[in-house]
């Protein structure tokens, strides 16, 4: 890869990612895009590799392939985990075989290094800043934190993928988003995320590749730009980035045993990524600029991660929707959630709390919930759940005794896995159930049928446990919280 290319124009960070990996120019609007690293499971590849059977064709570079199996891996804490549904086991089963027979690392059900791919892929050292990384999932964009454009590919895609190493690529747009200022004590970047997707609206960036930047947004850690990159898809975004700075450095040579032990090669990729930066005077399509001092702990209230306001606001009326879409949706909304317009979102009762998902399943975020729970106990009624994201956060989560501070407040400690984030294994709400949870969806029937999901971060979904109910934690434990 070579950044430093010389252009008449400024480039976006976005642009020069494109530039970089662009085998072929196909039209004004499309190229052929080379994939550094493609990323798989065990629901979106099965189709694929019959594709590339009935085909007759091999996978072009197995070495730039890897496989978890995550979506449907049963999280109960037994030491070894069998799947128990015949249709998950024959996934799992499909995508061991076709690993094997096509040379592919794969992390299967018992691998102590599994877990969720959007975890596991950068906590082991395979991102890198300048990289396209591909996967069958939509919040594949979590990478941009270390500043690799990433993004989700359908099935047909990840055939083209795995025969080629190459994507036919339909050029985005750049959209640039500034935060202000640093954020309130109290506030974390999934609060941070969610206000901006509430602020965006659901389709507010499609067809953008959004660069962050900011105060707020550099003094975050790497794990919480993962959050906001994560969770940008959800307002339409198809990507999202972070330049990376010493903080990304910091975090890439720490996982990076390559770059550690070859100086020439350290030298080289610190020179690279010192490029990785939108040009003085590139041009953005879109603009927003926000106040960090305007964030406060954000709350799901409907069924869609854009009806989302602040902890101490009420449940909109529909009226108040101008856009009759919007109205009618909200309407929906409420009539699903069993809710009333008016209702104070802090006091909303709650039954399950699921801490986990590719968005905040985190060392940090463990420890963020732990610190808000810790010597207090879950409420009467509420049955509360922590899925790490990852063999590796589990044992140092249990190294550092967060899992004991959530054991002994009345949590389950589960194994790694996505499970209650879509509800794919045996972890779901049952009909009615309401959740306060850390994942990034609260669609209809997202984490079960019927189920109703209020999304929020880690700290407020762990003062929620406790409380019994959707509570402010800057004032359930207030001074007790770090930034995430």
């Amino acid at each position: 890869m070579d950044t430093s290319l010389p252009s008449a124009l400024p480039r976006t960070l976005y642009r020069k990612l494109v530039d970089s990996h662009t085998a072929r120019v196909l039209d004004a609007d499309n190229v052929l895009l080379y994939v550094d690293l493609h990323l798989m499971n065990e629901y979106t590849s099965p189709q694929a590799f019959a594709g590339l059977d009935a085909a007759g064709r091999c996978v072009a570079e197995p070495d730039a392939q890897m496989a978890v199996v995550d979506h449907i891996i049963p999280t109960h804490p037994r030491r070894y985990r069998t799947i128990e549904d015949p249709a998950s086991a024959l996934q799992a089963s499909n995508l061991k075989r076709n690993c094997e027979r096509r040379g592919i690392a794969l992390y299967d059900t018992n691998d102590p290094l599994q877990g969720i791919e959007h975890i596991i892929a950068p906590e082991l050292g395979m991102i890198r800043p300048g990289m396209v990384v591909l996967c069958g999932d939509s919040h594949t964009t979590t990478y941009g934190a270390l500043g690799a454009l990433g993004f989700g590919i359908g099935t047909s895609e990840i055939e083209h993928v795995l025969a080629t190493q190459t994507l036919i690529y339909r050029l985005a747009r750049d959209m640039r988003i500034r935060v202000d200022g640093t954020l309130p004590r109290g506030v974390t970047a999934k609060d941070l995320v969610m206000h901006l997707v509430a602020r965006l609206s659901a389709r507010g960036a499609r067809g953008h590749v959004v660069e962050l930047c900011g105060q707020a947004v550099a003094t975050l850690s790497v794990e919480a730009r993962m959050t906001l990159c994560n969770m940008l898809v959800e307002a339409g975004a198809r990507g999202a980035l972070v330049a990376p700075d010493a903080t990304t450095r910091d975090y890439v040579l720490a996982r990076a045993p390559d770059l550690a032990e070859d100086a020439g090669m350290r030298a080289a990729a610190l020179e690279d990524w010192a490029q990785l930066h939108s040009d003085a005077g590139a041009h953005f399509d879109a603009e927003l600029v926000v106040e960090a001092r305007a964030v406060e702990p954000t709350v799901s209230w409907g069924t869609s991660p854009d009806q989302a306001l602040g902890v101490l606001d009420q449940v909109p009326t529909p009226a108040s929707f101008e856009d009759p879409d919007e109205r009618a949706a909200a309407q929906r909304a409420l009539d699903y959630m069993g809710l009333q317009p008016g209702t104070p979102l802090a006091g909303i009762v709650v039954q399950r709390v699921f801490i986990g998902s590719c968005t905040n399943s985190r060392i940090e975020d463990l420890r963020a919930a732990a610190e808000v729970v810790r010597g207090q106990r879950v409420a009467k009624g509420v049955r509360a759940m922590v899925v790490p994201g990852s063999g590796e956060v589990k044992r140092q989560a249990e190294a550092e005794g967060v899992a004991d501070a959530l054991i002994a407040a009345g949590f389950e400690w589960r194994q790694p896995g996505c499970s209650m984030c879509l509800a794919m294994n045996d972890d779901v709400l049952s009909p009615g159930e309401r959740c306060a949870s850390t994942t990034n969806r609260n669609f209809e029937g997202r984490q079960g049928r019927a189920g109703r999901t209020h999304l929020m971060s880690p700290a407020m979904a762990a003062a929620a446990a406790i409380a019994g109910h959707i509570v402010d934690v800057r004032s359930f434990n207030e001074g007790r919280h770090e930034h995430t």
